[in-house]
């Protein structure tokens, strides 16, 4: 589903992706793992089209990404692809189901379309009685989970998660890690995500190892 051709990106004179080429399967989980500064979060946001790649040209569906306007690009993150990251990025003036229908109004959801979506999600998540709560009256892993939410409202075809379990308990991690499965399960989603957790890592289908910006090695679990 995901493709990856050579992508070198610097900053400044610092090389951090040196010729990274790989591929994502439809309904796959894979983590990529490496020591900080390897280059994962860089390749992870080329991967998202967050960032533009120095050279080498990424393919979505066979779709090349380099080959689409502005806003062809930016519909394609919008409906097709979802976002998780460390720090959840909920906006704090709005409550759990405002932050989650945000990508469905961008979207062009009714509002009551949208309402109906993330109140599913929400539900599904466990989250039904904590809908017209702020981020700051969220635990830390209710937020994660809100986050999760509006990562699914419009039923992406890939998740990336940048290390998202990283500010959560080992209790609350193991859960996130659990819903990840299980949606993947349910509804089919291909996740990547960017993790130092080791338990995760090893339950991915399969990890991705990079050093100083290059694959080191790809295992399966």
């Amino acid at each position: 589903m995901i493709r990856a051709e050579d992508i070198h990106k610097s900053y400044g004179e610092v090389e951090v992706l040196k010729g990274i080429s790989l591929e994502i399967r439809q309904s796959e989980i894979v983590s990529v793992v490496g020591a900080s500064g390897a280059g994962k979060s860089t390749l992870l946001q080329i991967l998202g089209t967050l960032e533009t790649a120095d050279k080498g040209e990424i393919y979505f569906d066979d779709v090349k990404v380099s080959s689409l306007s502005a806003r062809q690009l930016s519909a394609l993150r919008n409906r097709q692809m979802g976002f998780v990251f460390q720090f959840h990025h909920l906006l704090p003036e709005f409550t759990a189901i405002e932050n989650v229908c945000i990508p469905g109004f961008i979207m062009g959801l009714s509002k009551k379309a949208a309402v109906t979506r993330a109140e599913e999600l929400l539900d599904y998540l466990g989250l039904n009685h904590r809908l017209k709560h702020k981020p700051t009256e969220l635990s830390g892993g209710e937020q994660q989970r809100v986050a999760v939410a509006r990562a699914l409202m419009n039923n992406p075809k890939v998740i990336f998660a940048d290390e998202p379990s990283g500010n959560l308990d080992s209790d609350n991690a193991e859960e996130l890690h659990e819903m990840f499965f299980s949606l993947r399960d349910e509804f089919g989603q291909t996740f990547v995500i960017v993790t130092h957790n080791e338990t995760l890592a090893s339950r991915a289908d399969r990890t991705i190892h990079m050093r100083d910006g290059e694959l080191l090695l790809t295992s399966s679990a």
